[in-house]
């Protein structure tokens, strides 16, 4: 029995504690919801690795790579090109979608708009996100988990060591691969409690949801997750092929960080893990620091998508008319409104709430979306993994720096790594 139980991989039981979670949250909800603390913990333990594993990763990548600075500016423009045009068709892909299903259609807008005004408090603008870019303290940055701040002053202190001379940079070189080394080690200890945190999760999940929530609205859930699946085949599978990634060992690769993603709804508790698999998969170091925390706060697939869907969802429900061109000013806004702002909580919500109120929608709808949302969360947030995980690879095709097992360079990339 204990041999049958050794050879269980990691993936198996945390499938199987989903499942478990799924049916103790639906039979006790009560006895469910008392599971958090084990979901919670399991998450604090991950997200304390994040700010680490990616100072170590990145200040490595960088400064361990040689004086030239010009990479990473080339690979920067790359890799915001490519989130664009990926979360562009995620966008008009939700935008079809909602207008394909008309979920919206019948479902009555509750009275209450409290929820929806102050969720729509906080929206966030062009400007608030590029102060929330730089950090005023590390530590600060560090001790709130800021993705997208801790990358800023990890490019700069990276930066500033390439200037450094001797036994000094040696010193933080080796100081911050020993980080980066240790932290990899720390998640594979982390990853052993998965299953039990991974289960709590769904079933805090599920008894708090219940499945009456989706008889209601279940077409919305449905619409989103068809949508997902589309901008998978449209989107991401044709960026594989013509990238040369081998799906297989991507989707081998990918699977455990895509159920943390799913069970937890965070891509913050998959990115230690993420990190480490890409690597794995053959994608070096320098890619990987940079794309993947980068692709956290803008390149939400995912989210994108749902926004697009979301938005237009509401304004079916009020029975409001939107012209082509207030939906192309809608998709541009939340287009601009959803970058650098992972971090906030629930801020796909926020930005909904935003941008209902700047295009004169009820902010009610917010609350219908609410009931809903966790479970919306889940399938988006995966989404939003899985695109970034493949933007590693897709830049790392396109820089010469990426070398699945078993495959021989081919001799112009190889060149081009070398130069």
């Amino acid at each position: 029995m204990w041999q049958f139980l050794k050879r269980v991989s990691l993936t198996q039981w945390i499938l199987v504690s989903m499942v478990l979670g799924g049916l103790l949250g639906w039979l006790a909800p009560e006895t469910g919801a008392d599971l958090r603390p084990l979901s919670t913990s399991f998450l604090r333990m991950i997200k304390a690795i994040v700010v680490p594993i990616i100072f170590g990763t990145l200040v490595v990548g960088i400064a361990g790579h040689g004086d030239d600075l010009k990479r990473v500016g080339r690979l920067a423009l790359k890799a915001i090109i490519y989130f664009e045009i990926v979360t562009t068709i995620a966008l008009f892909i939700g935008l079809g979608a909602v207008h394909l299903t008309k979920p919206g259609v019948g479902v009555r807008l509750p009275d209450d708009t409290a929820t929806g005004q102050q969720l729509g408090q906080g929206r966030p603008t062009v400007a608030s996100v590029l102060e929330h870019l730089v950090p005023q303290s590390f530590f600060e940055a560090a001790s709130k988990n800021e993705v997208l701040q801790v990358v800023f002053f990890s490019i700069l202190f990276a930066a500033a060591l390439t200037q450094v001379k001797g036994k000094p940079k040696e010193a933080m070189l080796g100081f911050c691969e020993g980080v980066a080394e240790t932290m990899f080690k720390f998640t594979a200890i982390v990853m052993k409690f998965a299953p039990i945190g991974i289960g709590a999760a769904i079933a805090v999940t599920v008894s708090h949801s219940g499945v009456g929530v989706l008889v209601n609205l279940g077409k919305l859930v449905l619409t989103l997750y068809g949508a997902l699946v589309v901008f998978v085949l449209v989107a991401l599978i044709p960026a594989a092929l013509i990238a040369r990634v081998p799906i297989r060992g991507f989707l081998q690769h990918i699977k455990e960080p895509a159920l943390i993603a799913f069970a937890t709804t965070s891509s913050e508790a998959a990115l230690p893990k993420a990190m480490e698999n890409m690597e794995k998969f053959g994608v070096s170091r320098r890619i990987v620091a940079f794309v993947l925390p980068t692709g956290y706060s803008f390149n939400l697939d995912g989210t994108t998508l749902y926004l697009s869907l979301a938005s237009i969802f509401v304004a079916q429900a009020a029975g409001m008319h939107l012209t082509l061109a207030d939906q192309l000013v809608m998709m541009l806004t939340l287009m601009l409104t959803s970058k650098g702002v992972a971090a906030v909580p629930r801020a796909s919500l926020v930005i909904l709430a935003g941008t209902l109120s700047s295009f004169g929608l009820p902010l009610s709808g917010v609350a219908v979306i609410l009931g809903i949302d966790e479970l919306m969360d889940m399938a988006r947030t995966t989404v939003n993994l899985v695109g970034n995980c493949l933007a590693t690879c897709v830049m790392g095709r396109w820089e010469g720096e990426f070398k699945p097992a078993g495959e021989a360079p081919a001799p112009a990339l190889a060149a081009q790594a070398a130069s």
